[in-house]
C-alpha cells in the first residue's frame, strides 16, 4: 500500500527519500514488547491502531502525541483535532511533551524556612557545600544556624 500511495503523490521523490532515510517498521513479539519499544523510542507521534487503544494509554509514557484507534490519524491531530502540533522530536519525548499553555506560565520557586527547619537542614547544606568545594556557600549555611546553637 505505501508504494502505491507514493506513486500518486506530486512530490513522490521527496516522500520516497523521507521514507528511505527516516521510515521503518518495528515489530514486537507481543503487546508488552511493543509498548516497551514505544517508550524506548519516544516518538513524536504514536498511533495505537488497536481495537482497545484506551487500555494502552496509561502504559505509553514517552510520546509526543497518542492517536487512538485506526481512524485517529496523525493528520487530523496535527491540523484540526486540537492538541498542539509542536511536538517533541528526536526522542525528546522521554523528558518533554508537546507545546502547551503550561509552557507560557512563568513559575517562581519559593523557599521560606522557619528557624526550626533551618536548624535541621543548614548543617546538611553546609556539609554538601564543603564536599562540593563551595566554601562560601558552606559559610552562608553555617551563619544561619551557628548563632542559635551557641545560645
Amino acid at each position: 500500500p505505501v508504494s502505491g500511495e507514493l506513486e500518486t503523490l506530486p512530490r513522490k521523490e521527496v516522500a520516497a527519500h523521507s521514507l528511505k532515510s527516516q521510515g521503518g517498521i518495528v515489530l514486537g513479539q507481543d503487546m508488552e514488547e511493543c509498548i516497551q519499544l514505544t517508550n524506548d523510542f519516544a516518538a513524536e507521534h504514536v498511533s495505537l491502531a488497536v481495537s482497545s487503544p484506551w487500555d494502552l494509554v496509561g502504559k505509553v509514557r514517552n510520546a509526543g502525541g497518542l492517536f487512538l484507534g485506526e481512524k485517529s490519524c496523525e493528520v487530523l491531530g496535527d491540523y484540526i483535532a486540537g492538541p498542539s502540533h509542536v511536538m517533541p522530536t528526536g526522542g525528546s519525548a522521554r523528558f518533554s511533551g508537546p507545546l502547551s499553555v503550561i509552557d507560557f506560565v512563568k513559575i517562581i520557586s519559593l523557599v521560606g524556612l522557619d528557624q526550626t527547619s533551618i536548624l535541621k537542614i543548614a548543617p546538611l547544606a553546609e556539609r554538601i557545600a564543603r564536599e562540593e568545594g563551595l566554601d562560601a556557600h558552606a559559610n552562608a549555611a553555617r551563619m544561619r544556624y551557628a548563632d542559635d546553637t551557641q545560645r
